[in-house]
């Protein structure tokens, strides 16, 4: 499996024992339908997995869902919910972080959606692991000087300081 920063550098840089996808909370049933026959679990915060029933819709307090083909199988898709206002992608750790739906992701040349690298990257900047600092550093030549700037702000306004926003400046 491939992530949204190695498609947008265009290289393997790990592996990965799932994919993990944005969906809009208003999307969410679409992916039971998607993936019809899968299991699927919801977690509760503050950590417990239950069985995610079909056509429930998810309280707002429930971001992360895990599903995989069947109770033997390994979790293969995490799905992550945020949130939107009409055409407005609305961060759910800070809803002053924000961004029109159709500049959410991308496309890499072989024609594979993926989450813009930026917006990746904000969610990484939370608490960011090793892995998370290799992902910086290797997107870091590849982010536009928009999308640098876009990350900076977002950062600044929902984290203060960083050691990732020096860095980011054009």
């Amino acid at each position: 499996m491939t992530g949204a920063i190695e498609l947008a550098v265009g290289r393997r840089l790990r592996s990965h024992g799932d994919t993990d996808v944005l969906l809009l909370r208003r999307d969410q049933l679409m992916a039971q339908q998607a993936l019809a026959g899968w299991q699927w679990w919801a977690a509760d915060p503050p950590g417990s997995l239950r069985p995610w029933a079909s056509d429930e819709v998810l309280p707002p307090h429930v971001h992360d869902i895990w599903c995989r083909p069947g109770p033997d199988a390994p979790w293969s898709i995490q799905i992550m919910l945020d949130e939107s206002h009409d055409e407005e992608w609305v961060s759910r750790r800070d809803t002053r972080v924000r961004r029109p739906i159709s500049a959410l992701g991308t496309t890499s040349p072989d024609g594979v959606p993926f989450l813009a690298p930026d917006v990746q990257l904000y969610y990484k900047a939370k608490t960011p692991r090793p892995k998370d600092e290799e992902d910086f550093n290797a997107v870091l030549p590849a982010l536009t000087d928009h999308q640098r700037r876009w990350l900076a702000d977002a950062i600044c306004t929902t984290y203060g300081s960083h050691s990732w926003i020096e860095r980011l400046q054009v």
